[in-house]
């Protein structure tokens, strides 16, 4: 499957192969199955991620790098089912890892207030932005990934009928919001979830067709429908090494996920959990 190109090599191939020399880890076929740039944090210690995380370079050299024997460059392993726990990935995240990933942002009013509580706490976490939200707010885009934080794919208009979409649009719903990202960040997304968790063949080809994994979650606090502070945090407190945990700093009020996850943070620490981003 090759990515669709003009005028030589694409700034999305070129991104690529600057991903490549940041040092994407392969992800061979047996582990591709579930088996079931600089960080603005100063600290001596960063919090551990389960994957490298590409950061924003202003010169990019794209120099590409050696990959696993059963991989072909630019081309993913076709997954039948997204990732749900840190567990089926490649290489394996450290041990007691836990991974808290944010979806629909960025929002001018809830990731300022995200960015900081995950900052108190030193925690490095995943956002799936949406690339109509990354037009529209360039700067709180770039902050997010200058606070080394994940930054991930979530579409360009987050459509919940992506699963019965044309082969057409849903290449268009992620190839501009892949584009998109990497204008304004630099950063290479690795990694997609569909929205609504909606998936399908399609999404799954076009998803390795553009060098990304496609991830679910293990957690569900449906905190997206505000269903109180108490909900959200037992939901989020049932979490567990190697989970994936899902929330929303995007699509509406997300004053009841702050208020839990104030708690929920400094609570799974202590029973020894690193929380760490994909």
């Amino acid at each position: 499957m090759e990515v669709e190109e003009s005028g030589g090599t694409s700034r999305r191939k070129a991104l690529w192969l600057l991903g490549a020399a940041a040092g994407i880890t392969a992800l061979g076929a047996d582990a591709a199955r579930p088996s079931g740039g600089s960080s603005a944090v100063a600290s001596p210690a960063a919090t551990p991620r389960a994957r490298p995380v590409i950061h924003p370079t202003p010169t990019p050299t794209p120099t590409p790098t050696p990959r696993a024997a059963s991989w072909t460059p630019g081309k993913l392993i076709a997954l039948d089912k997204p990732v749900r726990e840190l567990s089926e990935l490649a290489p394996p995240a450290p041990p007691n890892s836990i991974a808290l990933t944010i979806d629909d942002g960025p929002n001018p009013t809830w990731t300022p207030k995200m960015l900081d509580l995950l900052a108190e706490h030193d925690v490095h976490a995943t956002f799936f932005i949406i690339g109509e939200q990354v037009k529209e707010f360039p700067k709180l885009t770039r902050r997010i990934a200058d606070a080394g934080h994940q930054i991930c794919n979530h579409t360009e208009t987050h459509p919940i009928s992506i699963a019965h979409m044309s082969k057409k649009k849903v290449r268009k719903e992620i190839v501009e919001a892949h584009d998109r990202i990497a204008d304004v960040t630099g950063v290479v997304p690795q990694f997609f979830r569909s929205p609504g968790g909606a998936w399908s063949k399609t999404v799954l080809e076009l998803v390795a067709e553009h060098d990304m994994l496609p991830i679910d979650w293990a957690v569900d606090p449906r905190d997206w429908a505000r269903p109180g502070v108490g909900h959200i945090r037992r939901a989020m407190l049932k979490g567990k090494e190697n989970n994936i945990i899902l929330c929303h700093d995007g699509g509406g009020d997300r004053s009841q996920t702050l208020k839990a996850l104030k708690t929920v943070i400094p609570k799974l620490q202590k029973r020894g959990l690193t929380f760490v981003a994909l």
